[in-house]
């Protein structure tokens, strides 16, 4: 087994795919590893809002600011310290606050497939 360390600044940061807003995500492990599992780290600016259809089994744990998300059964606002999870196939809008946010992620599969 080997022990992994990360850090934000260990991620590169790049905007969602398909986005155009003040959001951006970095992994530092991924199937690249050899790994079952994609962990990374989030960054959201003041007042963004995400759309997405999740295609994978998704878990954020909230480091910094506030994030809210709602689907068609309700919504949660999550903080430094709190996760939220959402499961392949929910349809939620993500919203970070005025002070933005950062995240840690892990999904299952992996949610991004690496350049050939």
């Amino acid at each position: 087994m080997t022990i992994h360390k990360f850090a934000l600044a260990d991620a590169p940061l790049e905007r969602s795919p398909g986005q155009d807003g003040d959001i951006f995500a970095g992994n530092v492990l991924d199937q690249r590893q050899g790994g079952p599992v994609t962990i990374g780290f989030g960054r959201y600016g003041p007042t963004q809002t995400l759309k997405e259809t999740i295609t994978v089994h998704d878990t954020m744990v909230i480091l910094e600011g506030k994030i809210s998300v709602s689907d068609d059964h309700g919504s949660v606002t999550a903080g430094p310290g709190e996760i939220v999870a959402m499961q392949k196939g929910d349809k939620v809008t993500i919203r970070s606050h005025e002070n933005g946010a950062v995240t840690a992620y892990v999904t299952y599969p992996h949610w991004q497939q690496p350049d050939a």
